[in-house]
């Protein structure tokens, strides 16, 4: 599938490793080192990323962005470790559930605002962000586009949505919001996004 959507002209693929964020490390990496070797274009991977260590094998491997998520809450000092060694090769997840952050494979529910966690994620040098809201995620409907927007005006930095987009239409409207990009997961494999016609919304 990751060489059929690089023949279809996808410009990155994001990888999850699910089994990773439910266990609380990577459990796909022979796969995962194996799509960064196959592919030429390039991939950034999220799930169960805890350790700096794990960061640098996935660099090393040829993974160009790594996404932390339940870290970057559990231990904001890792981050910023990892902010200072490795500065762009770092995206924060910010995985929302009616506004607050989940943790642990979207499992675990905290107190912590979605915004205010962004916020304090750039003062520890993050310089991207995926915003998921999970309630959303893989069902079809849409974003939440008054969500994004709102983060989009608290962090001013580079962010990319995910999470309900399933038409070109979804794309449009987060592109006039001013997100970075967008991930589209299940709508490419049922059909209801088209990719070329997604690439040529720019």
């Amino acid at each position: 599938m990751a060489l059929h959507w690089q023949s279809l002209g996808a410009p990155r693929l994001h990888i999850v490793d699910l089994d990773g964020a439910a266990a609380g490390e990577p459990q796909n990496l022979d796969i995962i080192e194996q799509i960064a070797s196959a592919v030429l274009i390039p991939t950034q991977v999220g799930g169960g990323i805890r350790q700096l260590s794990m960061v640098e094998r996935l660099l090393k491997a040829g993974v160009e962005r790594v996404v932390l998520s339940t870290i970057a809450v559990q231990d904001p000092k890792m981050v910023a470790a990892t902010c200072s060694r490795f500065s762009d090769s770092v995206i924060v997840a910010i995985d929302a559930r009616e506004g607050y952050i989940a943790t642990h494979g979207w499992r675990q529910q905290t107190e912590i605002p979605a915004t205010e966690f962004a916020q304090s994620m750039t003062e520890l040098g993050v310089k991207r962000f995926i915003y998921t809201d999970i309630s959303r995620d893989g069902t079809l409907t849409e974003p939440n586009f008054v969500a994004i927007a709102q983060l989009l005006a608290a962090i001013k930095l580079p962010l990319i949505a995910a999470g309900g987009i399933a038409s070109p239409t979804h794309l449009r409207i987060l592109k006039q919001l001013g997100v970075e990009g967008a991930i589209v997961g299940r709508a490419l494999y049922t059909g209801d996004v088209d990719l070329k016609e997604a690439l040529a919304i720019g």
